[in-house]
């Protein structure tokens, strides 16, 4: 792993700060200029997203973020994939590790220097491995779970369920519709990140990502049992019908260098 809470050993140093708005959503991230830590690859994402206020989730963020809205409203995600090929820079696919399917709760922040990017509050996967490096080096809030993607020519299902005291799960069943298309301005706000902020050690760092962009097919719910975003926000959004339901093929990913930010 890249970064280490020995100073700050293993991370960049920050770069500009500045007090300002937003950056804008471009649709392709900007390649890191710190080289790459980790490559991968996800497959058959499926995006599902519910409106919320700023202030029911302003106590999430880390310190030096905030909420990112668009047109005064902000959002929390459940995204749905596979991690395939997951290597160290230019490595072999790590053994053990490479390969596994991933169940996100994310918001989505800004911080001073207008960086917008990704806050996550849970990350099952159904690797332990995975789970002990991640919350360990980055303190990403990973989660072992039995997660599951089952594919029915146009239908998919995924379903999960956290190994913990509570067992919070989700069950996902959705129907891919129509031909692949771009984004629309909700859309490119949702899914162009081209980063993500997290805590560790005490300190807020920023993680740059870059990856061609997205291309998605719509998607209509069959079914939606969800316990993970009340585990995470203690809000019931899944209750009510998200206001954006995406599906996606997959691309390759690839990560930059973390480094602090003020």
């Amino acid at each position: 792993m890249a970064t280490s809470c020995r100073g700050s050993e293993g991370l960049s140093p920050h770069g500009d700060e500045r007090d300002g708005a937003p950056c804008p959503v471009p649709a392709v991230g900007p390649q890191p200029s710190s080289g790459t830590t980790f490559r991968q690859r996800w497959t058959d994402l499926v995006f599902v997203h519910w409106e919320v206020s700023p202030e029911a989730v302003a106590g999430l963020f880390p310190p030096g973020t905030r909420p990112d809205v668009l047109d005064g409203k902000t959002y929390v995600g459940l995204v749905f994939f596979g991690m395939r090929d997951l290597r160290l820079s230019r490595g072999p696919v790590l053994p053990f590790a490479g390969r596994f399917e991933e169940i996100n709760v994310r918001l989505y922040s800004v911080d001073a220097a207008g960086r917008r990017g990704v806050v996550f509050l849970s990350l099952d996967c159904d690797r332990l491995l995975p789970v002990i490096a991640a919350n360990g080096a980055f303190g990403l809030p990973y989660r072992w779970a039995s997660a599951h993607c089952d594919r029915f020519e146009e239908r998919i299902l995924y379903s999960v369920r956290r190994k913990s005291r509570q067992h919070p799960r989700s069950r996902l069943w959705a129907a891919i519709e129509g031909e692949e298309r771009g984004p629309n301005a909700l859309e490119d706000f949702l899914t162009a990140r081209w980063g993500l902020h997290a805590r560790a050690c005490g300190r807020t760092f920023y993680w740059p990502l870059h990856h061609e962009p997205w291309c998605f097919k719509d998607a209509a719910l069959l079914l939606m049992e969800d316990e993970l975003v009340r585990a995470a926000t203690g809000l019931t959004v899944a209750a009510s019908s998200p206001v954006s339901l995406l599906y996606s093929q997959g691309l390759s990913v690839h990560f930059g260098r973390p480094f602090w930010i003020r």
